[in-house]
């Protein structure tokens, strides 16, 4: 008889992600592609990351080299809570977070900390991916909040609040994967106040507040949460240098209440005792060298034009058989297929017609955790250059 692996039940709650599905249909030649989530490695600044690496090993090479506290390489820490400073949240301090393994770590330890089976988790509709996943795979019931262009409806929120008692809600107010939206300031204001008229923990995940085209996006919920009395003991932020320095470095953290992240250090000893301190030292050493307010500047700039290049096509191939707010900073374009003129209506099927015309999307469906919308659809515009993005949506513009 052949043996069984008796594998944990938990894993009756997830499946393989559709959109890795997807991608092994991206072999065929000359495709183009718009169904990446990553930013362009063109974008990387190799020069002042060869800099950071030889500054590490040759000022603390024991350090940068050595096992390191679960927490996170204190200079590191010293440096995020600057960074975070400057963008407005100047009341943390470095012992105030701790360093993970990527912003999706800290999704991780959420899991592991905060969810039983059955509790349930509030989320956005549509969400990133690998969240709905991660809190699936540790029992969650997830509960979609409905979105429009100024990020989740807050009234819509309180009510799911009021109703559910969720464990935590989970949030990415500014330019989320995949919806793009981008909280207002006076949304922002009133789920700080909720969490603490309701008494809930809310998390805010920021991987792409950095990213943006035109004017700053209003302060973080973490910048903000000194003028909500008693809102940032219910509030933990995440953060990442993934899509603004380099993925590969697998550098993110989290700020949250003490008693929290003292859970979250002990759950983190469990996996991997601490973030790569080679990493965690080279970071440390590129944002001491004041190199990232230029690296910035340089990104913005090429995202936004491939945005513009994007809405623009987007607007004379497609026409009135799609809608979507253009993007005012992160890495997509969150559309919806209207079925205008009888034209295909469900991204699905768009995404299978594309791919014989040459060109990749990820529907949107799977970015919801409840109660689907299959006409959605997104494209990011960050790895691909202008010319290709114009060929690119005139190809879909075929498919149509």
């Amino acid at each position: 008889m052949p043996f069984t692996i008796p594998f944990a039940d938990r894993l009756n709650n997830v499946e393989t992600s559709a959109i890795r599905e997807l991608f092994k249909l991206l072999g065929k030649p000359g495709i183009i592609s718009f169904a990446g989530g990553f930013p362009d490695s063109a974008m990387f600044d190799v020069d002042g990351i060869r800099e950071a690496v030889n500054a590490a090993l040759t000022e603390e090479a024991g350090g940068a080299l050595q096992y390191g506290a679960t927490e996170g390489y204190q200079p590191l820490r010293e440096q995020l809570a600057a960074f975070m400073a400057s963008k407005g949240a100047k009341d943390v301090g470095a012992n105030d977070l701790i360093v993970t393994t990527g912003s999706q770590q800290g999704l991780d330890l959420l899991g592991k900390t905060l969810i039983s089976p059955g509790d349930k988790v509030i989320v956005e509709g549509p969400t990133f991916l690998a969240t709905i996943q991660c809190f699936r795979l540790y029992g969650a019931e997830l509960i979609s909040a409905p979105v429009d262009g100024d990020g989740v409806k807050t009234d819509e929120l309180e009510k799911l609040i009021a109703e559910h008692k969720p464990k935590f809600v989970y949030l990415i107010p500014t330019f989320g994967n995949p919806s793009g939206g981008l909280l207002s300031l006076e949304r922002r204001k009133q789920v700080l106040e909720m969490a603490v008229k309701h008494d809930t923990l809310i998390v805010e995940d920021d991987p792409y507040g950095d990213l943006y085209f035109g004017a700053a996006p209003p302060p973080s919920l973490l910048a903000l949460s000194p003028t909500v009395p008693g809102s940032r003991e219910r509030l933990v932020h995440c953060g990442s240098l993934s899509k603004v320095l380099s993925p590969g470095l697998r550098v993110g953290w989290m700020v949250g209440p003490a008693e929290l992240l003292a859970k979250a250090t002990m759950c983190k000893q469990f996996s991997d005792a601490h973030t790569s301190t080679f990493a965690q030292a080279t970071a440390a050493q590129y944002l001491k060298a004041g190199r990232m307010p230029a690296t910035l500047d340089k990104v913005r700039k090429v995202y936004a034009e491939r945005a513009t290049t994007m809405g623009n096509a987007l607007r004379r191939e497609l026409g009135d058989a799609i809608d979507f707010v253009q993007p005012q900073g992160g890495l997509f374009v969150w559309a919806s297929l209207t079925g205008a003129g009888g034209k295909v209506k469900d991204g699905g099927e768009l995404a299978r017609r594309a791919i014989e015309k040459g060109v990749a999307f990820v529907p949107g469906a799977p970015f919801f955790a409840r109660n689907p919308d299959h006409a959605t659809l997104r494209l990011s515009f960050a790895t691909v250059g202008l010319e290709k993005i114009e060929e690119g949506i005139g190809r879909l513009g075929q498919a149509v």
